[in-house]
């Protein structure tokens, strides 16, 4: 079993890739904006590990004490989506024996999940009030569930790339993301510009759900076919730091319409931790 701390330190280190990967539209410590600094995301997963990785929780339990605290911390949404995709790997690696997999140990807890951990995490959401979240005519999170977390998640998932891995298996991160990061770490030997690497991937074949709330369509093509091009640059660079001009013109770009792909970058925290945690099993 691995100890809580050494699950905090590892959840902390993928938050921390978060900040110092420059991925274009997002906080980092290249150029902040949304309102929000590198140092709110950098409390804000000083705060939410101890519940993460708290033991005698449950899962909906994790995921809202993990959200009171950064609320309490920060004043506002820095890392919901992150919670919502760390808590089954956090769940899933001390539930883990030999025989299974850490993908086989996820797909174990979210099989698992109950109502009470859909109120819990309801209640998280609620708290967190998440950008253009809106109501639901099923399952609205402003309610008492009356279905499974998984179920939950089921209903929410075509309009909600995070909850669609816990429908799928965590299907991005472990047949998509987690691919594209290693074959890059692998190459330049460094986590921040795999990170960065696997952002651009999956931007650029893959909407985010977070923009799609906020401003439908309107701007997905656009960012598809930059972070195609950003792809492109980054595979054919042996010094990925050559390409932080091209970075700074598009985060720039991205920010100057209010676009911040929130989601997929949730999406890099997760890969990154599962990368670790399938590390530890090595």
């Amino acid at each position: 079993m691995v100890s809580p701390k050494q699950l905090s330190e590892l959840y902390r280190q993928a938050c921390e890739v978060d900040v110092q990967a420059f991925k274009p539209g997002n906080v980092s410590v290249y150029a902040e904006g949304h309102d929000m600094t590198v140092a709110d995301f950098r409390a804000s997963a000083e705060v939410s590990a101890e519940p993460l990785c708290n033991p005698d929780y449950s899962l909906g339990e994790k995921i809202y004490y993990a959200v009171k605290a950064t609320r309490e911390a920060v004043g506002c949404n820095t890392n919901l989506g992150i919670i919502l995709l760390c808590a089954p790997l956090i769940q899933a690696i001390n539930l883990k024996d030999p025989e299974l997999t850490l993908r086989q140990a996820v797909n174990k807890v979210i099989s698992e999940t109950t109502v009470e951990d859909a109120d819990w995490v309801f209640k998280a959401i609620t708290l967190a009030s998440p950008g253009g979240l809106g109501s639901s005519d099923q399952q609205d999170v402003n309610e008492k569930a009356s279905v499974t977390l998984t179920e939950a998640m089921k209903i929410a998932s075509p309009k909600d790339r995070i909850a669609l891995q816990y429908t799928t298996d965590y299907q991005d991160i472990f047949n998509f993301l987690l691919l594209r990061y290693n074959a890059s770490l692998d190459r330049w030997g460094d986590r921040n510009w795999a990170a960065v690497s696997a952002y651009a991937d999956m931007l650029s074949q893959f909407p985010d759900s977070h923009i799609e709330r906020k401003y439908g369509d309107q701007y997905s093509e656009m960012i598809a076919t930059k972070m195609a091009q950003l792809s492109e640059e980054l595979s054919k660079t042996d010094n990925p730091e050559q390409i932080e001009p091209l970075l700074f013109c598009l985060d720039q770009e991205l920010k100057i319409y209010g676009i911040n792909p929130g989601t997929t970058a949730d999406m890099i925290v997760a890969t990154v931790l599962t990368a670790f945690l399938e590390d530890l099993n090595q």
